[in-house]
C-alpha cells in the first residue's frame, strides 16, 4: 500500500496556469510560484463584486482521536466528487502548522486519494505565509519592548503585558520566559511567552481582513498590554502597524493549488480551531464563492470547536451564511468516544460504537436545531473498519432520520465521493433558517453561557483565577459587544479531555479572558487549554528525511 506522501509525488499535476483558467482567472491576478503554486491578488474580489456567489458548504466533524479523522480528506474528495457529477466546485482549506506535521498529527493536506499538491510544500514552507505572521508578530513584540526601554512614554506596565512573541513549531520550552537579561543595554527584565504562531492574534487578523486598508486598522487596534493606570496599550500607539502590514502584504493574498484530480484549490491561513477560530481567510472563501459554483471549505477540529467558531464568528463578520453542513464521521473516532484506546482502535469493537454514537448525534443536534442548517453525516471509511461497524453507523443515523452517506475518497478519490456530492447538492437547495448561537448585545457572561449550555451542553461557565476581574475590565473597556472566541480542548465537548462521548452534569472553567481587538471577539481559555502544545514523547519529526535529490520521505 502506497503512503500518502508517494501517492502524490506519483500525480502528475497540471500547471497552475491551467488550473486558474478552469476557474477563468486572468493571468493579471496571478502571481507564479514555480509551476504548481501561485497566490491570486485579493483585487479579484472587487472586479468580480457583481459575480453572483456559489453555494457555501462546511465540512465538520465529530470530536476527533488524536491522529485527526479525515476532514481535510473528506472535504478535497466531497470538492473532486462535486467535479465528478459536473459541479464546478472549489476547495477553500487552511495552511496546514508546522507544530502539527512534525508532532503527532502529522500534515494536513488530506490523505490517500483525496489530497491537494504538492503535498511537501503545503506542509512545509508553502509560500511563506506563516514566516511573515510570525515576523509581523515578532516585529510587534520588538518594537513593545523597544518602547519599555526607550523610556516607556506610554507608562505600559511590563508585569501586565498580553502580547507574546511567536513560533511556528511545537516548543514547550518556549511557553514561560524571563527574557531582557543581562546589561542594562540588552532590555528590560520581564516574565514573557511565546504562542504558537497559528495562535496569533495576527493570524486571526490576516484570515479576517478583506484589504490592506482592513488589515492594517485590525492591526493598529491590537492591545498588547496595559498601563500602570489600566488603560490598553495598542499596535496603534506604537506605530506599528504600518511595518507589520509591509511584512504581510503578500501573505494577505490567497495561495491557489490543484488536488490530485486537478480540481482547483486555494488553502491560505491557518488558525487552529482550539485555541483560535480556526477557519481559512474570509478572501480566500469568497474568492471561492465568486469562482465556483459550490465553495467546500473546511472548519478545525469538532463542530463544537470549528464549526461555532465559522458560523459565530466568521459568518458573521464577513455576512457568509452556508447552505449545508456535512459532520465528517469515523468509526474509530466514535469507537474512542465509547472508551477504546487508541492502540485498539483497529479492532471491531460494535458495542463501543454504539457507545460512542452520542458525541455525533448531539454534533447534529447543535447543527439542525441551534444553527438550523441542513447537514448530512460523512462516514470517513478506513481500510480497520468493518462492514459491520460501518453498517451500524448507517443504520443509527437513519433511524433518527439524519441524512448520512459512505464517504470513500481516501480509497477512491472523487469517485469515492459521488454519493455525498450528490448528498450535499440536495441538501444546498433547501432553504434554511441560519440562526447564530447567541445575539452580540449580550453580556460576555451571558454568551459564555449559551456557548456553554447550547453546544457543549454544560450547566454553565465559571469564572475563576483573574477571569473574573478581566470580565469587569473588558466590560469598562467597551468590549462587551464583540463575539466569544472559545479556547478548549478538541477531544471532548467539555474542558476535560478525558470527558468523551456526549457528556452531562459538568461545568466549564474559564481561567482566562483576552481581547483579541484586532481580530474582532474575546478569547476565553478554558481547562488546561494551552497557546504553545509540545510535542509527543516520538515526534512525527523523527520519520521524516529527504534524500540526495531532495524527495522528502515520511511526512505521511
Amino acid at each position: 500500500m502506497l503512503s500518502d506522501i508517494q501517492i502524490a509525488q506519483k500525480c502528475k499535476k497540471e500547471k497552475i496556469t491551467d488550473i486558474a483558467k478552469k476557474l477563468d482567472i486572468p493571468e493579471d491576478y496571478l502571481e507564479l510560484y514555480g509551476n504548481y503554486k501561485a497566490k491570486v491578488d485579493y483585487k479579484l474580489l472587487k472586479d468580480y463584486a457583481d459575480k453572483p456567489n456559489g453555494k457555501l458548504v462546511l465540512v465538520t466533524a465529530i470530536n476527533p482521536t488524536p491522529a485527526g479523522e479525515g476532514k481535510t480528506t473528506t472535504t478535497v474528495g466531497l470538492s473532486d466528487g462535486l467535479r465528478k457529477i459536473g459541479k464546478n466546485s472549489v476547495v477553500a482549506l487552511r495552511e496546514p502548522s508546522l507544530g502539527p506535521v512534525f508532532g503527532i498529527k502529522g500534515g494536513a493536506a488530506g490523505g490517500g486519494y483525496a489530497q491537494v499538491v504538492p503535498m511537501e510544500d503545503i506542509n512545509l514552507h508553502f509560500t511563506g505565509d506563516f514566516h511573515a505572521i510570525g515576523a509581523a508578530n515578532n516585529l510587534l513584540a520588538a518594537m513593545l519592548d523597544n518602547h519599555i526601554q526607550q523610556g516607556n512614554e506610554l507608562n505600559i506596565d511590563p508585569r501586565r503585558i498580553t502580547w507574546h512573541r511567536a513560533v511556528d513549531m511545537n516548543d514547550r520550552q518556549l511557553r514561560n520566559i524571563i527574557d531582557g537579561l543581562g546589561a542594562r543595554t540588552d532590555g528590560t527584565p520581564r516574565q514573557d511567552g511565546f504562542d504558537i504562531t497559528v495562535a496569533s492574534e495576527v493570524m486571526a487578523v490576516l484570515c479576517l481582513a478583506s484589504d490592506i486598508t482592513d488589515l492594517k486598522q485590525r492591526l493598529a487596534s491590537i492591545v498588547v498590554g496595559y498601563t500602570y493606570d489600566n488603560q490598553p496599550v495598542t499596535a496603534g500607539q506604537l506605530k506599528a502597524q504600518g511595518a507589520m502590514a509591509a511584512l504581510l502584504k503578500d501573505a494577505l493574498k490567497p495561495n491557489l493549488v490543484q488536488t490530485l484530480e486537478g480540481t482547483p484549490a486555494f488553502i491560505h491561513g491557518g488558525p487552529f480551531a482550539n485555541i483560535a477560530h480556526g477557519c481559512n481567510s474570509v478572501t480566500a472563501t469568497r474568492m471561492a464563492l465568486k469562482l465556483g459554483d459550490y465553495a467546500v471549505t473546511e472548519a478545525g477540529f469538532g463542530a463544537d470547536l470549528g464549526a461555532e467558531k465559522f458560523l459565530d464568528i466568521k459568518c458573521r463578520m464577513a455576512n457568509l451564511k452556508p447552505d449545508a453542513v456535512v459532520i465528517v464521521a469515523t468509526v474509530r473516532a466514535l469507537k474512542h468516544n465509547g472508551g477504546v484506546s487508541k492502540a485498539d482502535l483497529g479492532k471491531e469493537n460494535l458495542a463501543a460504537l454504539e457507545k460512542g454514537m452520542p458525541n455525533l448525534l448531539q454534533h447534529v443536534d447543535n447543527i439542525t436545531n441551534v444553527f438550523h442548517l441542513p447537514c448530512v453525516v460523512a462516514i470517513n471509511a478506513f481500510p480497520t473498519d468493518t462492514k459491520a461497524e460501518l453498517k451500524l453507523v448507517e443504520d443509527k443515523c437513519k433511524e433518527l432520520g439524519v441524512h448520512v452517506a459512505l464517504s470513500e475518497v481516501w480509497a477512491k478519490g472523487g469517485e469515492g465521493g459521488i454519493a455525498l456530492a450528490k448528498e450535499v447538492v440536495k441538501l444546498c437547495e433547501e432553504k434554511n433558517d441560519f440562526t447564530f448561537a447567541y445575539d452580540l448585545d449580550m453580556t460576555i457572561k451571558e454568551k459564555l453561557n449559551a456557548i456553554a449550555t447550547k453546544i457543549y451542553h454544560a450547566d454553565g461557565v465559571d469564572l475563576v483565577g483573574n477571569a473574573s476581574k478581566q470580565l469587569i475590565q473588558l466590560e469598562a473597556l467597551g468590549f462587551d459587544n464583540l463575539p466569544i472566541c472559545m479556547a478548549k480542548t478538541q477531544y471532548s465537548f467539555s474542558d476535560d479531555q478525558k470527558m468523551l462521548g456526549a457528556p452531562r452534569n459538568f461545568r466549564i472553567t474559564v481561567r482566562n479572558l483576552k481581547v483579541a481587538a484586532g481580530a474582532g471577539f474575546i478569547v476565553a481559555l478554558t481547562g488546561d487549554i494551552m497557546t504553545m502544545p509540545g510535542l509527543p514523547k516520538v515526534p512525527s519529526a523523527e520519520k521524516i528525511d529527504v534524500d540526495e535529490n531532495g524527495v522528502i520521505t515520511g511526512l505521511f
